[in-house]
């Protein structure tokens, strides 16, 4: 059986990455986004949480800080799921499974 977490213990997680690990070591987002080789606003969409991790700058941030990919896209897809189910009674969806 699955534990059910509340909706507030779900963080997006840039921002999580953002205040854990690159402000945690003093690191830039100047210094992130050359050591990344990628576009300031990328890095800052998501470390703000204005986007979605995804799993090649999660292996980015392996490589920056030694954090593991399969734990930063768990707790993404967790917040994700999260914000989806804030909007479940709003899908309006036939169930397919015979009475």
């Amino acid at each position: 059986m699955a534990l059910k977490v509340h909706p507030s213990f779900a963080i997006h997680a840039g921002e999580w990455l953002k205040t854990e690990i690159v402000e945690a070591n003093g690191v830039s987002i100047n210094e992130l986004t050359e050591a990344f080789g990628v576009s300031r606003p990328t890095v800052s969409a998501v470390l703000n949480g204005r986007t979605t991790l995804t799993a090649v700058m999660a292996i980015r941030f392996v490589h920056a800080f030694g954090v593991k990919a399969e734990t930063l896209l768990r707790m993404h897809a967790r917040y994700e799921l999260a914000k989806a189910r804030e909007h479940e009674a709003d899908l309006a969806v036939k169930s397919l499974i015979p009475a």
